[in-house]
């Protein structure tokens, strides 16, 4: 309604033309980029997006699409796959499915139900114990970033691990030369998608769309966060080579990705290899870790005979319901297991949470 009253007309908001027709020739806003076709103009995300900062319609459809997505992916769809004899919903993990080897949610899937936004957390209120019971989430602290300090041996990368810094404004302080405590908000935040860029072996180019920032100017952060972690430059220039030898890369545990195209002559996919051989050892040995502390917390509930129940593996985090009984004792034995699971240089730690829907226990 507020829509149409703003659009000064009824416009269906699934067609691209009708809104084009509006935002352009109505409103007259500046045009962005052709459709594929070359048909008209754009309507995408990244469109609108830009528009929102000119009229506030753009910004309402953005809004409304959001909310339309949420309420067919997870509103309606949830509500349908409740399984009638328990009143329960009950997703399938499967082993198989992704190739860093974590494991994957379908039907439904409840790994990619939003966090961030308000009405994310609205969905994920409606998710329950058994009644009169907790739910328990233990999620691990930054693990991707000390699987990469243990295998790198950075000692500045250990340090701050050892000291429980805050990592993203560690590396902010090192890369931007500015004291720990005149870390802005903004420069933690570059920070932090520089300390993730690395991770996944993000290019300048990547860094820059990223950040909004030139390419030469994410090639100076790049060069400059090496320059402080030179053991993290090290280990990676080490881990494309012997992928290149051996044609495969392995994570801390032994287990394999094979990478053929590491040779390639086309750039893309040698790339794409590439980076590839940089991931897998560290989101691999993520995915490892989280699978064996999932199989000793499992043995621990049967040997202690609980009624605590494992739900659900989301990413690096295990959810748990648990009675009030019981919830001291399994807050501290999934705590153990978890940190325990493997020792590395930058010890693992595990953030716990509680409450009475998985909105609160996060």
């Amino acid at each position: 309604g507020s829509i149409h009253a703003r659009a000064g007309e009824a416009v269906n908001l699934n067609s691209s033309q009708q809104l084009s027709r509006v935002l352009f020739e109505k409103l007259q806003l500046p045009t962005q980029k052709k459709t594929k076709k070359k048909t008209g103009y754009s309507t995408d995300v990244d469109v609108l997006t830009a528009l929102a900062e000119e009229h506030e319609l753009p910004a309402m459809i953005l809004r409304h699409r959001s909310l339309a997505k949420l309420k067919s992916t997870y509103t309606d769809a949830l509500i349908g796959l409740v399984h009638p004899g328990t009143g329960r919903i009950h997703t399938s993990f499967n082993q198989t499915m992704t190739a860093t080897g974590r494991l994957s949610s379908s039907e439904p899937n409840l790994q990619n139900i939003p966090i961030r936004t308000e009405e994310g957390r609205q969905i994920r209120q409606a998710f329950l114990p058994e009644e009169g019971w907790v739910l328990l989430s233990a999620d691990y602290s930054q693990v991707e970033l000390r699987i990469l300090a243990h295998l790198s041996e950075d000692p500045l990368l250990i340090d701050a691990f050892l000291k429980e810094e805050d990592i993203h404004t560690r590396t902010a302080s090192e890369v931007f030369n500015v004291a720990p405590d005149r870390v802005t908000p903004e420069l933690r935040r570059q920070a932090k998608a520089i300390n993730f860029g690395i991770i996944y072996g993000m290019s300048p180019f990547g860094l820059s769309r990223q950040l909004g920032i030139s390419q030469k100017m994410a090639k100076t952060y790049i060069d400059h966060y090496f320059s402080r972690y030179p053991g993290v430059r090290a280990y990676l220039d080490r881990t494309v080579e012997q992928a290149r030898i051996a044609g495969r890369t392995s994570t801390l545990m032994g287990r394999i990705r094979l990478l053929p195209e590491i040779n390639s002559s086309n750039h893309n996919q040698r790339q794409f290899a590439e980076r590839t051989a940089i991931n897998t050892p560290i989101q691999g040995t993520a995915a490892d870790l989280l699978k064996v502390s999932m199989i000793r917390i499992d043995e621990r509930l049967r040997r202690e005979r609980r009624r605590a129940a494992m739900l659900l593996t989301v990413h690096d985090e295990l959810v748990f319901e648990v009675p009030p009984e019981e919830i001291d004792a399994v807050r501290a034995m999934v705590q153990e297991e978890m940190e325990g699971v493997q020792a590395l240089k930058a010890p693992l730690k595990v953030n716990l949470a509680q409450g009475h829907n998985w909105a609160e226990a996060h």
